[in-house]
């Protein structure tokens, strides 16, 4: 009866442990091949990063419309955009927030949102929420920060845009920025994440 209590104790330990693990295990890590995707955009065409020209990567921004936190950053969201998409890291917004449970994250009002804040970049919806469920996003906005090589996206930079959503001029760290400087330059990132401050996804039910 020991012998099967200790067993018992022992089988549901490597069980925990195991658990642990696989909750640890999702989503991208820093030097991971992100995968691709296809997804419609707020004007009608489809982005995909194997469609993207003469690129060096790709700013991955999981976002939508209604988090207050994404409205703060998207001002500079658009700057990042005019920044670097010329140097061939352009951003990416996915929205992939159920709209039965945030309507106001709908395609129509992603639009609505697009137009009044006149995003030169693409903003796409992820309705299956699959390629959040692949990269690992739990918060808007969170980054992703690809470099290309070959005709693969390696994962370089996961986390927030920077360290003060409150106010744009009293950023110290602008991470991203600075993970993007470094490879444009050749260098490695110093810097490979940080928390992603913002909005809980709204996942299907």
């Amino acid at each position: 009866m020991k012998n099967f209590r200790t067993l018992s104790l022992f089988l549901f330990s490597i069980f925990l442990v195991s658990s642990l693990v696989l909750a640890q295990d999702k989503g991208y890590v820093v030097g991971d091949t992100a995968m691709g995707f296809d997804l419609q955009t707020v004007d009608g065409s489809q982005v995909s990063l194997d469609g993207l020209e003469n690129n060096k990567g790709a700013i991955v921004i999981f976002s939508c419309n209604t988090c207050p936190y994404v409205q703060a950053y998207e001002d500079r969201m658009i700057d990042l955009h005019q920044r670097y998409a010329p140097k061939g890291y352009p951003v990416i917004a996915i929205n992939s927030n159920d709209e039965q449970v945030s309507p106001g994250d709908s395609f129509d009002a992603m639009q609505q949102r697009a137009q009044e804040k006149d995003f030169p970049f693409a903003y796409a919806y992820d309705k299956s929420q699959e390629v959040i469920k692949t990269y690992g996003a739990t918060r808007t906005p969170q980054v992703y920060l690809l470099e290309k090589q070959d005709d693969q996206y390696l994962v370089r930079y996961i986390g927030a845009i920077d360290n003060n959503y409150q106010d744009a001029a009293s950023v110290s760290e602008p991470y991203l920025a600075n993970a993007v400087d470094a490879l444009l330059e050749g260098k490695e990132v110093t810097r490979k994440t940080s928390k992603a401050i913002g909005c809980s996804i709204k996942w299907s039910r």
